[in-house]
């Protein structure tokens, strides 16, 4: 399944980015491999299910490649995957980020996975895709939220 999305990895676990042209989803994603994580695909992913989880790759032909509005389209980083996707991250308006959300999931292929909301522009934004990402491995507990027990 090929979606319009990026995608960022840590120590093995993938998290999707969604959202419309213009949302942030490479900026963000820039912003994540600055900070140590690895690059699994921009632009385009490749969902497949294997072994009872989604997983998530780069097509081949973008493989390597990140875009970097005003800058261009590097190429030549190594890419990541096929890697679990753990968490994906619906990237919205400031506006529409609730602010003490429901549980949600984004399901493919018959497989689903925790969703958060968040606002890509935000200083804190790589911050809380890691928050996120350690909450939906239970690395970390909330008392309430998005992934309250």
């Amino acid at each position: 399944m090929l979606l319009h999305a990026s995608c960022a990895a840590r120590e093995g676990e993938a998290v999707l980015l969604l959202g419309p042209p213009g949302s942030g989803k490479s900026d963000l994603l820039l912003r994540l491999l600055g900070l140590g994580w690895g690059l699994v695909a921009d632009d385009q992913v490749l969902l497949s299910a294997e072994g009872g989880r989604l997983r998530a790759a780069a097509p081949e032909p973008l493989s390597g490649m990140i875009e970097v509005r005003g800058i261009g389209i590097l190429a030549g980083r190594a890419a990541a995957g096929p890697l679990p996707l753990a968490l994906a991250l619906r990237l919205v308006p400031r506006a529409a980020v609730p602010r003490l959300p429901e549980p949600r999931r984004f399901s493919a292929l018959g497989l689903s996975v925790p969703e958060v909301a968040l606002h890509a522009a935000d200083a804190s934004a790589p911050l809380k895709a890691a928050l996120a990402l350690d909450l939906a491995l239970g690395r970390a507990r909330l008392a309430a939220g998005a992934f309250a027990a």
